[in-house]
């Protein structure tokens, strides 16, 4: 499943199993589900609603906990680390892009950026420079000091993937990233996403129902049964 194997691993879950109640009825999303993704590498996760995707992306970013199993980030075994130094690193070595932007409405767009940033400890000047040097290289060089009501669907988007790299994380985790947007404005945000992962030269994990985008990427696997299995290239 993993033609990855001879290249440097930035990230790994093994035996992830997450199992999840509606009333007595189990429902056993995750059944010892293993993941290898390279540095630099793009990985697509398929399947069908319900499947389990957001699961997997939430467990590996840490958002969550799986029933048991673990995954591996820059040396950590992160359901093994104290909560204040899983935050640490979540802060510091991952991006995440949700198919909601949740950016803070009462702040500009360079403000919103700023706030992994601040949160790491970085200073105001520190953030801001690195905030605007994000803002730009998603091409909202002019939107800047306008709020998420004042930006487009597309443009809150932009600002979330500027905001998923602004610290130069190992790892960037989209999760339907493009979910809410018309197909000319997804595919603007896709573009976006390829260019800052390659830029950031950054691993990147995309959950999504786009067959367009996942082929765009390294590597497509299929999420069935609780367990991922790669789909052959044409």
């Amino acid at each position: 499943m993993n033609r990855a194997a001879d290249r440097e691993t930035a990230l790994e879950a093994r035996g992830l199993c997450r199992t999840f109640y509606d009333g007595e009825k189990e429902i056993r999303v995750l059944a010892g589900l293993d993941l290898v993704v390279a540095r630099q590498e793009s990985v697509a996760v398929i399947g069908e609603s319900g499947v389990g995707k957001s699961t997997l992306l939430h467990l590996l970013g840490a958002l969550d906990s799986p029933d048991s199993g673990d995954v591996v980030l820059a040396g950590n075994e992160l359901f093994e680390l104290p909560a204040r130094e899983l935050a640490a690193v979540r802060n510091r070595a991952m991006g995440f892009v949700f198919q909601f932007h949740y950016l803070l409405g009462d702040f500009d767009a360079v403000e919103n950026v700023m706030m992994p940033l601040l949160v790491g400890g970085a200073s105001r000047t520190k953030a801001r420079g690195r905030a605007v040097e994000m803002l730009e290289k998603v091409g909202l060089a002019a939107r800047l000091r306008h709020r998420p009501g004042e930006l487009s669907g597309g443009e809150q988007q932009r600002v979330a993937v500027a905001r998923a790299v602004v610290t130069r994380p190992q790892v960037l985790l989209a999760d339907e990233p493009t979910g809410n947007l018309d197909p000319h404005t997804a595919e603007d945000v896709h573009q976006v996403l390829r260019d800052v992962q390659a830029e950031a030269g950054c691993s990147m994990v995309v959950a999504t129902h786009n067959s367009a985008m996942a082929a765009t990427l390294d590597r497509t696997l299929m999420l069935e049964s609780g367990r991922l299995t790669e789909v052959a290239r044409q």
